[in-house]
Formats: structure tokens, C-alpha cells, sequence
């Protein structure tokens, strides 16, 4: 399987790891670490150091209960982080929902947008299909203020992928290669623990839409409610989650810790024959 990143082709014969970086004051585990300009390129040069495949840049926080920021304040956040790694040598991919950034992200550089509303505005359909980027769909239920309030299913995993089947369907027909397109279930997105872990089993039903699958359950509250451990002690739960992730049939796996990722992939991919 090949994902086509603007001028980047990604090969998935082996699990790659996407490294975060969030520009953001109040992100749910990194918030303000790297929120100064050169805090947050020495973190991405170090994450391309450790291993990591793709960058994901955030300028908004999309924890629960997170407020919206403006357009604007976005912009001033990504832009120059996003221009500062214009040579690196992996895809970077903005982490945003609002069209008027990916609009400026794209011309900036970025080769892909992650996207927590899946394309459903008409104009970031429109900003991603106008382009070459590759774009990762994510399936979430209700909004960032409510969505952890109470998430119900009849069947969570028949029902996201009723709706990423839906999200393909519609950027088809804008005209979007499938070679382009990753989809997300969205660990932590309007689902209770019960629901991620239903998911997480079932990750292979996700693979059989014929795309390749991201996963993010990087030191998610998920893991804090199964270990106990807050949000600065889950790097082994963590690890163990992506794996997992891959073994039930993640192709990316999106990560605070890349070091720590990257080594247990080698071991993986040994094991496996994919090194």
C-alpha cells in the first residue's frame, strides 16, 4: 500500500510513526512546551532525529472540553513552524479543521491535513481536493465542548465505519485519488473507554475500506483509566497501544514519545520481516 503525500510517497510495508507537535498553550499533554517558535522546531528536529515518518503540526487544541481559537491566531501559530521546516525531509501534515488554514498550510509546504471533521465543510473538501495533500479523515461524535459528556452507540465500530465509508464515498466524488486518504476512528473523540476499546479490537474492520488506518491513542485519558497513571507517566501504556494498534491493523500510528515508539517498532518489524 502507498500513500501519495503532495511530493512524498510513503511506502506502509512497515508501521510508520507520525510525531506531534503542538503550538498550542493547552493541549492535553504537551500544552506550552513547545509553544514559542524555536521550542517547537527544535522539538520537531529532534522527533525527525528520533525516527518519526511524518510531522503533525497543531495550532489549536482538539481535547475535550477545548475552546476554539480564531482563524487568525491559528495562522500565526503553524505558519512560521511550518515554514521553518519547508526542507526537511518527511511529509508534514497540519492538524487543523478550518479551511482557511489548510488554504495557507498547503501553500506553505504541508504534503498532508489531518482533519478531526473528516472534509464534511464543503470548503476544506474544496482546499484539499484543489491540491496534491494527503489527507487523513477522523471520525468523532459531537463537538470538543460535549463530546465526552455521554457518548452512546448501538455498535460503535459498525457505526464509525459506516461513516468513514461515507467520508470516502464523498471526497471521491470531489475528485480525491484513494491514494491519498487515511482514516482515524478517533480514540477519545465521543467515546467512553468501553467504546476506544471495542474499537481498538476491531481495528481490521477499519483496514477492509481499503485505506490505510491512524491511530492516536498517544497518552490519551484512555490509558490514565486503565493504568492510573496521569498524563506524564503513560509513555509505556502508550507504546503498548500502538502496537497493538498495528497488530490489529494500524499503518500509522500518531505519538508524542517517537524514541520510545520507534525502538519497539524496530523490534516489530523484525520480528516480522518488515525491517
Amino acid at each position: 500500500m502507498l500513500l501519495h503525500c503532495g511530493n512524498f510517497k510513503l511506502y506502509l510495508s512497515r508501521p510508520l510513526v507520525m510525531g506531534i507537535v503542538n503550538v498550542t498553550p493547552d493541549s492535553f499533554s504537551d500544552g506550552g512546551q513547545h509553544f514559542q517558535h524555536d521550542a517547537a522546531l527544535a522539538h520537531a528536529q529532534q522527533l525527525i532525529a528520533e525516527g518519526a515518518d511524518i510531522l503533525d503540526i497543531g495550532g489549536e487544541s482538539t481535547r475535550p472540553g477545548a475552546k476554539p481559537v480564531g482563524v487568525q491566531q491559528e495562522l500565526d501559530r503553524v505558519l512560521p513552524i511550518i515554514e521553518g521546516l519547508r526542507d526537511i525531509a518527511v511529509p508534514i501534515s497540519i492538524d487543523t479543521c478550518k479551511p482557511e488554514v489548510m488554504q495557507a498550510a498547503i501553500a506553505a509546504g504541508v504534503q498532508m491535513v489531518n482533519d478531526i471533521n473528516a472534509l464534511q465543510d464543503a470548503a476544506a473538501m474544496n482546499a484539499v481536493a484543489a491540491s496534491d495533500v494527503a489527507v487523513c479523515l477522523m471520525h468523532k461524535q459531537g463537538n470538543l465542548q460535549t463530546m465526552q459528556q455521554q457518548p452512546q452507540y448501538d455498535n460503535v465500530v459498525a457505526e464509525v465505519a459506516e461513516f468513514l465509508r461515507e467520508r470516502l464515498a464523498a471526497t471521491a466524488a470531489a475528485g480525491i485519488a484513494r491514494e491519498r486518504i487515511v482514516i482515524d476512528p478517533g480514540f477519545g473523540f465521543g467515546k467512553t473507554l468501553a467504546h476506544n476499546l471495542d474499537l481498538l479490537r476491531h481495528l481490521d474492520r477499519l483496514r477492509e475500506l481499503g485505506v490505510p488506518v491512524l491511530a492516536g491513542l498517544s497518552r490519551k485519558s484512555m490509558l490514565g483509566a486503565i493504568t492510573g497513571q496521569d498524563v506524564d507517566h503513560r509513555v509505556a501504556a502508550s507504546v503498548a497501544a500502538a502496537l497493538i494498534a498495528i497488530q490489529h491493523g494500524a499503518s500509522i500510528v500518531r505519538v508524542h514519545d517517537v524514541h520510545e515508539t520507534v525502538d519497539a517498532l524496530k523490534i516489530w518489524n523484525a520480528v516480522n520481516g518488515t525491517a
